[in-house]
């Protein structure tokens, strides 16, 4: 096997040379090509050749055939068809062994005709093919060749008369198509193509004579997009062919990809093989750098695609899913390798029913039924390694008796896949027969019966100097045949498919795409799975039938790929672009609190309503519950039994007082006193209670009124105490004016008149702006507190500051009478107890605005019940200590012990202390 590209150049001067290029990686290249330079005929030959002596043998016989094929017919038809490619300089060159079976469709369809009594009848269609490649000079003199009917071109004469080229069937390339049909335009020859349908060839301003057989592929666009929709696939990089038609096809792309958010990471042109040398297309190779996305679109002209499967021999990129929009089985026909990169790829193809009758020719041909077809023989030695008896070069090596196109399992089997051209081919000679014999029959209506016995319609060239019938002349000069074109154009037929074919591409039929799947096997089998179809003409998502099951994905795949910039933002997530990429390419950031997405992709977060909350994940707002400071709670519970027991802890000290009224203790702190103190404590401990529970409006006015006024009574009476230890100690002294203010019990009266104005100032709070039920839909997460609202919070502060200063003031007095000598001075306690009760509101002030909720209503109570609990411990306690515990010390006696000590004393005191003078 060579090792390498062999390029011999054979001239009549018998001058060879002969180049050998460096090995392309680990792709090495099996044939050698000889270059045969025919000077006499202006043209250049390329055949592929192996080593072995069979092939050699075959090679010897190959370069004396001729340079194209033909039979004989009345009516002509000339197939320009490509069967391989080739660089600039002939270095590189790519056999496309499927493309044959374009000829293979030619002949079914050929014989087909000939064969019908219904079409065409007493008239045969003959042809002639010409094998052309990336020569310009070249197919132009191929298309003169077959003009004028000879071997040789001579312009503006025919060599032979015996037939009557009518058409041009042109293949797969528009680039060949658009060379040749400025040429044959000046013949008014009609000119018809079979490869993909191409917008410049849709010119009639500049290709007057040319029809295309496929219809528009402008739902294409709409096809892919709707492949990349329904996998996700929002990050793709693009291929296409360096030419208008590539150009135009992404500029459509990108318009309907904008539309629906996807992204483009690469968009690279590939170069036209014709035009490069094996510099240029390594150069390109080069440039080609492996892309992020995961996906790959392909599309373009075959000369340009080839540098696509060049660059997957050399650079090896599974893993990636390819989709080919375009002439897909030109470029992956020589695949053979399981870890190739097209492996899993997808390809577009418009919908086709099969041919009647074509398979089974497929299964049945062979070289020997076209002996000139020496192409055929050569497909055929590379396949089988034989060539059958009767083909142009005989007999080669021993083929077996059951050797045909669908007994081999390789690589070539492909062959027997209708292709999207081989179709088109078919419509495009049927197209040409039905013209011809509409012609016939309308000539045959308006003639004579013995003119209707010619056997060949005229051609389009000049006919007067040609060597023809009367009546074909006759034709010829009144212009019948100049209705041909019109014919052409507004052509519909049915063909045997029973497809309705059209050349007139301004009316739209809609297009159905059949989407295939490549999947390749060990040993060179490779089979296309039709995985979906696509439908124009519907909605996007509704026109797409794809079945995910039955996808072979590519190598490195075990489900459906992805290929995007940034995974998926989902619920709960909003996306924020990247700055200077696009737009596929963001960040997920969380949503804020309060708000949530619950769509993937989303670009902005919905707020809750109030009275809902997002769940952990902010998908979805769920109703908030409505929570308060209930009994049920273990903290509304535990505060509502300590205001319950203190309540009934008041009430026992109050009762111990009221059995042990005439005790010494009792009634030397004055007895009164102490029982408004004890009642008014009762009513601090309870009115706590109206806190918890479900607030309604009469709780929420109750609970501050009842707690203002109970606190006020309560910290008067200890203003009224300690102002009492006072006027005692000064009223104790002989001549004292202050005994008269005790006695007529003044102190009395400060506990009505404090409690007049605080009673006076909930009044206000009340008339202006009274407390109400209110929600707080924010404090805790998930819930909607219930709670009384304070209304004014001027007034409720006013209030508490007025009990502020009345606690302030008993502190002053008391703490100035706390060394006062008393055989039972309670002055030091009532400092005590004031001190605890201004500390206890004001560390209420802070914590109460810190907390949020339930928690607020919790503090409030706290502080009633510690303030309270600080009054009844601080006053009550030594008291009850010495009731129940000391009773020896509750005596008269004890007090008349230290009643001398206590005049004497007192009168030190009261000169050393001036609050206390006179």
């Amino acid at each position: 096997m060579p090792q390498g590209l062999l390029l011999t150049l054979s001239c009549p001067s018998g001058q060879w040379t002969v180049a050998k290029s460096k090995l392309l990686g680990s792709q090495q290249l099996r044939a050698a090509v000889v270059l045969r330079a025919l000077l006499d005929h202006d043209e250049i030959m390329l055949l592929l050749t192996s080593s072995s002596s069979m092939d050699d043998a075959f090679s010897m016989c190959w370069k004396y055939q001729r340079p194209n094929i033909q039979k004989e017919g009345d009516l002509v038809l000339g197939l320009f068809f490509q069967l391989y490619y080739a660089t600039q300089d002939f270095s590189m060159v790519w056999w496309l062994w499927k493309k044959y079976q374009h000829v293979l469709a030619f002949y079914f369809t050929i014989e087909k005709i000939n064969r019908d009594p219904h079409l065409l009848p007493n008239l045969t269609l003959g042809f002639q093919l010409y094998n052309v490649y990336s020569s310009e000079h070249k197919t132009l003199r191929d298309t003169l060749r077959w003009l004028s009917g000879g071997d040789v071109f001579l312009p503006n004469y025919v060599c032979k008369s015996k037939y009557s080229p009518v058409a041009a069937i042109t293949g797969t390339s528009p680039t060949f198509s658009a060379e040749i049909g400025a040429l044959l335009q000046l013949y008014r020859t009609p000119q018809v193509t079979y490869g993909p349908f191409d917008p410049m060839l849709s010119d009639k301003d500049q290709f007057p004579s040319l029809y295309q057989t496929a219809p528009k592929d402008s739902s294409l666009v709409h096809a892919v997009v709707s492949l990349l929709l329904r996998f996700g696939w929002t990050w793709v990089a693009i291929f296409i062919s360096d030419d208008l038609k590539g150009e135009q096809f992404l500029q459509a792309l990108n318009v309907e990809m904008v539309k629906k958010d996807i992204c483009v990471a690469l968009t690279e042109r590939l170069p036209a093989l014709k035009k490069a040398d094996t510099t240029s297309v390594f150069s390109a190779l080069s440039r080609l750098s492996i892309p992020p996305a995961n996906v790959h679109i392909l599309y373009g002209e075959a000369e340009s695609l080839i540098i696509v499967d060049l660059m997957a021999s050399f650079f090896l990129t599974i893993g990636k899913v390819w989709i080919m929009a375009d002439n897909w089985d030109i470029t992956v026909v020589e695949t053979h390798r399981i870890l190739h990169s097209f492996h899993g790829s997808f390809s577009f193809s418009q919908h086709k029913r099969e041919i009647p009758g074509f398979q089974n020719f497929l299964k049945t041909v062979n070289p020997s039924q076209y002996p000139d077809d020496f192409f055929f023989s050569k497909y055929w030695m590379h396949h089988f390694n034989c060539s059958p008896t009767g083909s142009s070069c005989g007999k080669i090596g021993a083929c077996g008796p059951n050797t045909s196109l669908d007994k081999t399992m390789t690589r070539y089997n492909d062959i027997m896949t209708l292709s999207d051209s081989s179709y088109f081919l078919y419509n495009a000679v049927y197209a040409v027969a039905h013209v011809l014999h509409e012609v016939l029959v309308e000539r045959i209506a308006q003639g004579s019966p013995e003119d209707a016995e010619q056997p060949r319609p005229p051609p389009w060239q000049d006919l007067a100097t040609r060597h023809m019938g009367t009546f074909t002349l006759a034709l010829c000069i009144a212009g019948t045949f100049t209705h041909l074109h019109p014919c052409l154009k507004k052509l519909q037929f049915t063909n045997s498919a029973g497809q309705l074919i059209s050349l007139d591409k301004k009316e739209n039929h809609g297009a159905t795409y059949d989407i295939q799947n490549a999947v390749n096997f060990p040993g060179g089998l490779r089979l296309l799975v039709k995985v979906g179809e696509f439908a124009s003409g519907s909605l996007l998502h509704q026109g797409l039938v794809i079945n995910e099951e039955i996808i072979e994905w590519p190598i490195g795949f075990i489900q459906t790929p992805q290929s995007v910039c940034s995974q998926s933002c989902g619920p709960g997530f909003r996306r924020i672009p990247q700055e200077g990429r696009p737009v596929c390419c963001f960040t997920c950031v969380l949503c804020p609190e309060g708000h949530i997405s619950n769509e993937t992709e989303s670009e902005h977060c919905t707020q809750c309503h109030p009275h809902k909350y997002p769940n952990t994940e902010k998908s979805l707002c769920l109703p908030k519950v409505v929570a308060f400071l209930a009994y049920e709670d273990p903290l509304g519970m535990a505060l509502a039994c300590a205001a319950l027991g203190f309540s009934a802890l008041t009430a026992g000290v109050l009762g111990v007082f009221v059995k042990h009224r005439n005790s010494a203790i009792v009634k030397a702190n004055n007895r009164a006193l102490g029982y408004v103190l004890l009642i008014s404590l009762v009513f601090c401990f309870l009115c706590s209670l109206l806190f918890i529970g479900h607030p309604n409006i009469a709780t929420c006015i109750l609970q501050q009124i009842t707690f203002g006024i109970g606190f006020t009574v309560a910290v008067s009476t200890v203003l009224a105490k300690t102002v009492t230890v006072v006027l005692a100690f000064k009223a104790t002294g002989p001549g004292r004016r202050m005994r008269q203010l005790l006695v007529s019990g003044a102190p009395n009266f400060i506990i009505p008149i404090c409690s007049l104005i605080q009673v006076m100032l909930c009044a206000i709070w009340l008339g202006t702006s009274p407390p109400f039920i209110d929600t707080d839909a924010y404090s805790e997460h998930g819930h909607i507190i219930i709670l009384c609202n304070k209304g004014s919070v001027t007034a409720f502060y006013c209030v508490l500051g007025y009990l502020g200063s009345l606690a302030l003031g008993s502190f002053t007095v008391a703490f100035l009478a706390r060394n006062l000598p008393d055989t039972f001075n309670e002055a030091k306690f009532l400092t005590f107890s004031t001190l605890l009760f201004c500390s206890v509101w004001v560390t209420f002030l802070p914590v109460y605005h810190s907390s949020k909720g339930k928690a607020m209503v919790a503090v409030e109570v706290f502080s009633i019940l510690a303030s309270s609990a600080g009054l009844l411990g601080c006053i009550f306690a030594p008291k009850c200590y010495i009731i129940l515990v000391r009773p020896e010390k509750n005596s008269m006696k004890c007090l008349k012990d230290r009643s001398s000590r206590r005049n004497k004393i007192s009168e030190d005191f009261s000169h050393k202390s001036p609050f206390f003078k006179a």
